[in-house]
């Protein structure tokens, strides 16, 4: 989920923050791009020349990246048009709207990670499969998994992914007298979020006057979670969220960080905690790929060179967030629209991307190119931000997802501020968290 694909929007301001041409504004996440209304698919003109629609949400980066100029240049009888949707929330609905009519439906269409169950489950039969088209073992193992039918067929081409690591502010450890070093930091969190949240009551101990260990809970939470395979559901398709042993885990290290008043419980993306950042009163932020340009923005050109990049607490990595392309039958112009799919794929494309908006590749090949590879963060004091991520694709466990993960997920993170904004106990919290989840799931 880039974070409107985890449910947020995507804004765009500058600032140079890479030593491989990534900006704040590539690399941030929130705010919005040029929404439209209209998609849908026609044919071919009278002289042969298509225009292809990509409806997607958020900030997919094909436009930033300058691809669909390119695809123009490689194919000049094809346009390339894209559809924004600025919020996910807004989008989905829409796209489930247009495949029950079977109408206004774009050439290709974004699918986020977080609805790809559903759509594999009950709307699978209405897309192309793209089994026979792309190489599924081009990607690292489970992306393409997750949007693979029963019976074999594939519906979506993995875009990107947000594998897990750990931002934290150089500046604040060291007058909490932590160490600063990435290679320091990572061996104080080897053992687990359990040993992160004890590096937490060490710096709570000489933190400076005003500032927390961490900002949210319930990021903490999602990046448990997101470590584990088991999470939401069984492989059956039964909602098990009160029984999971990583929603137990994550549950409980948010309700010890809460009480023990290490995180400043603040709702990710909301103003109070872009203000935390800018004021530098948070000291970790849990950082799939996606979250360095949020953090970079927010705190802006004061915090330069004090934020650092680790790699994320515990052996197992976690992945919070990516999308899919995905073809719809219904459309004029299916084989272009697979071709152009499998294009925009492709590991010099996601390398491109990459580069354009920060959102790291789902397709292994792209990991060996220069502008991956070698991808460093000017503003987290140089951190490899290509190898970090690379390395942490590689651990991330092939997760069971259901349909409802995302109603699921935001609900739970709801109770989890509540516990650390308004006091309420755990116990409290957990029962008005699986009421509301109950009552949305049915």
């Amino acid at each position: 989920m880039r974070i409107t694909r985890t449910v947020a929007g995507r804004s765009r301001r500058a600032a140079v923050l890479a030593t491989t041409g990534l900006t704040a504004s590539a690399l941030l996440l929130t705010g919005c791009s040029s929404d439209s209304d209209s998609s849908g698919s026609t044919g071919p003109d009278a002289n042969g020349k298509i225009t292809l629609t990509v409806a997607d949400f958020g900030q997919f980066g094909y436009k930033e990246a300058g691809l669909f100029a390119k695809y123009h240049e490689l194919h000049p009888n094809i346009t390339v048009k894209e559809d924004v949707t600025s919020d996910e929330k807004v989008y989905y609905p829409k796209l489930l709207q247009q495949l029950n009519s079977g109408s206004g439906l774009a050439d290709v269409q974004g699918i986020e990670v977080g609805r790809i169950k559903e759509i594999v489950d009950t709307k699978a039969n209405a897309f192309a499969d793209l089994s026979k088209v792309i190489n599924v073992d081009d990607w690292v193992s489970w992306k393409e998994k997750q949007a693979t039918t029963p019976d074999g067929a594939v519906i979506g081409a993995g875009t990107d992914i947000g594998p897990m690591s750990l931002c934290y502010n150089t500046d604040l450890f060291k007058k909490a007298g932590l160490p600063t070093d990435r290679e320091e930091v990572a061996k104080k969190v080897s053992g687990g979020w359990e040993d992160y949240l004890k590096l937490g009551e060490v710096y709570k101990k000489k933190a400076p006057a005003g500032t927390y260990f961490m900002d949210s809970a319930s990021a903490m939470f999602n990046a448990v979670v997101s470590s584990n395979a088991k999470q939401y559901y069984d492989e059956s398709g039964k909602p098990v969220y009160k029984d999971s042993p990583s929603v137990e885990q994550g549950w409980n290290l948010a309700a010890e960080a809460a009480s023990k008043k290490l995180t400043q419980g603040l709702a990710q993306f909301n103003d109070p905690w872009k203000a935390a950042l800018r004021k530098g009163t948070v000291a970790t932020v849990a950082c799939p790929a996606w979250m360095a340009g949020q953090i970079s923005v927010n705190a802006g050109d004061a915090n330069k060179g004090k934020w650092n990049i680790t790699t994320a607490p515990g052996a197992t990595a976690a992945n919070w967030g990516g999308s899919f392309l995905a073809v719809p039958k219904s459309g004029k112009n299916v084989d272009e629209a697979t071709k152009l799919v499998k294009w925009l794929t492709a590991p010099e494309q996601q390398a491109a991307v990459f580069k354009a908006i920060g959102s790291f590749p789902s397709n292994k090949g792209a990991y060996d190119l220069p502008d991956v590879k070698d991808a460093k963060l000017e503003y987290f004091n140089d951190a490899p931000i290509g190898q970090i991520y690379a390395d942490e694709a590689k651990s991330i466990p092939e997760t069971v997802l259901g349909p409802k993960d995302g109603v699921i997920k935001d609900t739970i993170s709801t109770q989890i501020n509540n516990m650390e904004q308004r006091g309420t106990s755990p116990d409290d919290a957990w029962k008005a968290a699986t009421s509301a989840i109950d009552k949305a799931i049915g």
